[in-house]
């Protein structure tokens, strides 16, 4: 697995570790203990999650939004970035449900995509 030390947060403590905004565990049963594919992954979810934001951002109609939040959800869920993924969720739902899009909630989107990038970044030294 990763080392999620090098990102700041001791492994021992439960509660950090449940608070990291990528579980490490999941990730590492998604290589199969393969630490270099785990960063491999990680870096190309960190590209891939920066294009998906863009994508989400631009988006001018209901359409372009939930597929937007549709990708950002499987992309996220994929890696273990499960807050995410739940938040992309239930904007994409709202949509699909005739809601209008909440803003805060695609703040809230958008800030933890940016906190899962910062997290990639102390784990594996991702640039910006």
């Amino acid at each position: 697995m990763v080392n999620p030390a090098s990102a700041g947060e001791p492994v021992e403590n439960g509660a950090a570790r449940s608070a990291r905004p990528i579980d490490l565990v999941h990730l590492a049963r998604q290589c199969l203990g393969d630490e270099e594919l785990e960063r491999e992954v990680l870096a190309l979810f960190d590209t891939t999650i920066a294009n998906y934001l863009t994508r989400l951002e631009r988006s001018t109609t209901g359409e372009e939004l939930v597929m937007s939040l549709h990708a950002i959800r499987g992309a996220s869920a994929g890696v273990g970035a499960f807050a995410l993924a739940e938040l992309a969720q239930a904007a994409e739902r709202d949509l699909r449900e005739g809601q209008l899009p909440d803003p805060e909630l695609i703040q809230d989107v958008t800030m933890a995509i940016e906190e899962v990038r910062s997290y990639i970044s102390g784990v594996i030294g991702v640039s910006e």
